[in-house]
């Protein structure tokens, strides 16, 4: 049984690029059977809501349909 990896996500997804490496790193860990759940906190929700980021939010629904789990 594969280990589930947690990614946290606290920063706007304006500032800096961690939206993006989160992204890559789900992807990444997905295609290699691993269990992937997004805690996202603080600036981190906005990634998640509708109208904020729409290519972050896109890849982020692609992501769950592979099985990303997301606690807010």
């Amino acid at each position: 049984m594969k280990k589930e990896i947690a990614l946290f996500l606290s920063t706007t997804p304006y500032s800096n690029e961690n939206t993006h490496t989160l992204i890559r790193l789900a992807n990444a860990a997905l295609d290699m059977g691993h269990p992937v759940r997004l805690v996202a906190s603080d600036d981190g929700v906005f990634s998640v809501v509708k109208g904020q980021v729409p290519q972050s939010l896109s890849a982020l629904e692609d992501l769950v349909g592979r099985g990303m789990k997301v606690d807010i």
